[in-house]
């Protein structure tokens, strides 16, 4: 089964990937892990990936495409989730494409809605208990830093919620439940 999980930044993404893994044997294909994975691997894909990166510039869907392929001439486990990718229509295409290519689908594509304000201080929250918490705080766990990547992810992801739907790929859920309240609608999604 390969799915996409979909929603803004801080919506728990990562968090129910993470659960997938842990009971269905799910591969969480995350772009970020992906590239740093390469970047630190020494082959020719990774040395393009390092350089690009230590000149930071952005990495061509060209590349994170053929990061992907990799994945899925690999193990497939109970299949992949893909966690970050795709961002945009032109590799929503891409990962279609390629998966044609390699003779699998896509089975679900799950939209975790989420309310802006109420995320905004779900993040601001999560920072300020780890900084009381004397833990490392992420730089971008702010309110002036979400906003700018909220509109980066209305401006280039958000339209892959109708092009999904239109295809009837696209399933909602209520990302501002409990983590577990979250992991049993997704399962429902995926037949339990």
């Amino acid at each position: 089964m390969n799915i996409i999980l979909l929603g803004p930044p801080g919506a728990g993404k990562g968090t129910q990937a993470a659960k997938l893994v842990e009971e269905r044997g799910m591969i969480q294909l995350s772009t970020g892990d992906m590239l740093r994975e390469a970047k630190a691997s020494g082959t020719e894909m990774g040395k393009k990936v390092a350089a690009i990166m230590d000149a930071g510039e952005l990495v061509t869907d060209e590349i994170v495409i053929g990061l992907i392929e990799e994945k899925l001439e690999g193990d497939t486990g109970g299949g992949f989730i893909f966690d970050g990718f795709p961002r945009t229509l032109p590799q929503a295409d891409a990962l279609g494409a390629l998966l044609k290519k390699h003779n699998q689908t896509l089975d679900a594509v799950i939209e975790m809605r989420v309310d802006d304000e109420v995320l905004v201080g779900r993040i601001v929250g999560r920072a300020e208990e780890a900084r009381k918490a004397g833990q490392p705080v992420r730089a971008d766990d702010n309110e002036e830093s979400l906003k700018i990547r909220l509109m980066e992810y209305y401006k280039k992801t958000s339209p892959l919620i109708g092009y999904y739907w239109a295809k009837g790929d696209l399933k909602s859920v209520n990302g501002l439940g409990t983590i577990d309240e979250v992991q049993g609608e997704i399962a429902e999604v995926l037949g339990a």
